[in-house]
């Protein structure tokens, strides 16, 4: 079933999407040679705390996993997609880095996920990075009253296809409200005028997660948590939660 959100818990959810942001910015800046994930992970509790928020990612536990998620943030690095969890690893030069992070606060979930690369970039993760960010405007673009979910997918699988990289199947988007993960589903591939009917008050997280090589087959870490690409070709992953509006999407996870 999916929730229709009032103007009002929009703008509840807002104020949740600038808690993550926050501290995904925190991170970010923070992301050098030499900084543990868990120095990372560490910071990203600090800023939801302080905000008088709580951790949408510590504890839990959806079916695939074998265990709760112990760790505030995901902390993938170069091979590893999503769902990384954060260890003692110190990040060395040239490392791409994704980091996910979700908020709840006043009742209200946010979802929100970057990629940097720490040091001096390597020119092919800056294009993954960049295309990555494309695909993600270009999904946040179709989230228009009246398209379909479909039309998402494919935006995001049209940057895909058309730079080369491959897209992991089983993990896309999802809604967003009271919970984290909601209906409906937002997969990363689609076919245009297919799917669920978008309307004004729908909140999608839309997350592109593209993998260098064109080969988007993963396996899981020994964890359960951790996807690596089979290839071993690097990854990216770019997230915003977004509102369907009769005014165009909205983000709501800006600063």
């Amino acid at each position: 079933m999916v929730e229709i959100k009032t103007d009002n818990e929009l703008a509840a959810m807002r104020e949740a999407g600038r808690v993550v942001a926050r501290a995904l910015q925190a991170v970010s800046k923070h992301a050098a040679v030499g900084v543990r994930l868990t120095e990372l992970d560490a910071m990203a509790a600090d800023v939801i705390a302080e905000a008088g928020a709580r951790p949408a990612f510590l504890h839990y536990h959806p079916d695939f996993a074998p265990t709760p998620f112990p760790a505030v943030i995901c902390a993938s690095v170069n091979d590893a997609i999503v769902h990384g969890i954060p260890d003692g690893y110190r990040l060395r030069e040239g490392d791409l880095l994704s980091v996910d992070c979700g908020a709840h606060l006043d009742g209200w979930a946010a979802d929100a996920a970057v990629s940097v690369v720490v040091g001096t970039p390597r020119p092919d993760d800056v294009a993954l990075i960049e295309a990555t960010e494309r695909a993600l405007a270009a999904g946040v673009a179709a989230a228009v009253p009246g398209n379909r979910i479909g039309d998402i997918g494919h935006a995001i699988g049209q940057v895909a296809g058309g730079a080369g990289y491959g897209t992991p199947p089983d993990f896309g988007g999802h809604g967003i409200g009271r919970r984290m993960h909601e209906d409906p589903a937002v997969p990363n591939r689609g076919r245009p005028g297919r799917g669920m009917v978008l309307r004004h008050g729908m909140v999608l997280a839309i997350e592109p997660m593209f993998v260098a090589g064109g080969d988007g087959r993963y396996r899981a870490a020994p964890d359960g948590w951790r996807l690596h690409s089979v290839s071993g070709g690097r990854a990216a992953h770019c997230e915003h939660t977004v509102a369907v509006t009769d005014d165009g999407p909205r983000i709501l996870t800006l600063p």
